[in-house]
């Protein structure tokens, strides 16, 4: 292995996990809990979140934070007072930036008018709405406790309150859906003008309900005839796409999942929360996992941290690549030895040449780009970086 180079850092973001949810959906393997209890522990949840982040903090000095992403579960389970408490604690103990994107994801089924507005007032510049479906066979096959009028309804709020920007979820690949369903859903959320949108395939993933009783998905030729006609009625209503599941309007990208697939640094607190933070002193990378169930991570008695692992310089090229090879744009060479620390070495060179001959990416003097087979083909490419 060559010797090691300094290492640059990245921009830092930090994600807050709150767990809660309604109910389980079949397909989701997020670490989230139903919601057992009539009242959420919210006021002790957000001291623990507040201690966990003064903990990593330490990591990270001064370092700016550049957005914030609340998560989960559902966040807007939690009352606009807690997010305001949550936010008004995080100012106090991190540099961030006056522009910084704060993101938090909301169910239609969770949220209301005033509620919504107060959300805003507490801080929260971008939401990021589960819509899912707006077929109510397909919603009630996925789980999901809302129905396609609160979607529509949930959406014309997020346009109305004073949102820098806002997402909407949308799924494809679902049980018993047609070409025609998929369409549908397609352009009934592109008609709603969201600024962004995320828009991906439903998978089956383990420890999930629906891992255990697999329902029916379509064939991979209808999978790929929905991807190819979605993208193009998406660019025809002016969205681009910058990432594998990700399309935005000019200048909306979500600038916290850009710094995540451009291997940025992310503080992670919260249940079952992961983090990666450049330790550019010590010239390495490391993990952390912070414990996963809600009643272990609010015991006063351990640490919030489960698991804090040192990236090997053997994992740092998948690493790298399985991030920055999700993006559409360009990857400049210069940023592997940045923010790996390591030079490519024979074997990496290796790896990209033989995705190079087999046309999944292509070269310049200083980028590497991923191509259009490269994107169809992308866990291909990724593997092929090990």
């Amino acid at each position: 292995m060559s010797q090691p180079l300094t290492l640059k850092l990245p921009p830092l973001s930090l994600y807050i996990h709150i767990p809660w949810c309604v109910q389980k959906c079949p397909y989701c393997d997020f670490n989230s809990h139903g919601q057992k209890q009539q009242v959420l522990p919210e006021t002790e949840y957000v001291s623990h979140l507040l201690d966990d982040l003064t903990e990593d903090v330490k990591l990270v000095g001064n370092r700016a934070i550049h957005s914030i992403f609340i998560g989960g579960g559902t966040p807007s389970l939690f009352s606009p007072q807690a997010i305001h408490t949550l936010l008004k604690g995080v100012k106090k103990r991190v540099n961030l930036l006056a522009d910084a994107e704060i993101t938090m994801e909301a169910n239609p089924g969770t949220v209301e008018s005033q509620r919504f507005a107060d959300y805003v007032k507490a801080g929260i510049t971008r939401i990021s709405i589960g819509i899912q479906s707006f077929q109510p066979e397909k919603l009630t096959a996925l789980g999901r406790i809302h129905d396609e009028n609160q979607a529509l309804k949930a959406t014309k709020l997020a346009k109305s309150i004073g949102l820098n920007s806002f997402n909407l979820d949308l799924m494809h690949g679902l049980p018993k859906q047609s070409l025609e369903d998929a369409m549908f859903d397609l352009n009934t959320a592109i008609t709603q003008q969201p600024p962004h949108l995320s828009w991906y395939q439903l998978t089956i993933e383990p420890n999930t309900q629906f891992h255990s009783k697999p329902p029916k998905l379509p064939e991979d030729e209808l999978l790929w005839d929905i991807q190819e006609q979605g993208d193009d009625l998406l660019r025809q209503a002016g969205f681009e796409q910058y990432e594998i599941s990700a399309y935005s309007q000019a200048g909306q990208q979500c600038q916290h999942n850009l710094n995540y697939w451009r291997f940025g640094d992310y503080l992670g607190v919260g249940c079952g929360a992961h983090g990666k933070i450049t330790l550019a002193n010590e010239n390495k990378i490391i993990r952390t996992v912070k414990v996963k169930h809600p009643k272990g991570y609010m015991d006063l008695t351990r640490s919030y941290t489960s698991e804090k692992k040192v990236v090997t310089k053997q994992d740092l090229p998948f690493e790298f690549f399985m991030n920055r090879f999700r993006l559409l744009e360009p990857c400049p060479k210069s940023d592997y030895a940045s923010f790996t620390g390591i030079p490519l070495d024979n074997a990496t060179k290796q790896n990209l040449e033989t995705a190079i001959t087999r046309g999944l990416l292509v070269e310049s003097s200083d980028e590497w780009q991923v191509t259009p087979l490269g994107r169809r083909y992308l866990n291909t490419l990724l593997e092929m970086m090990v």
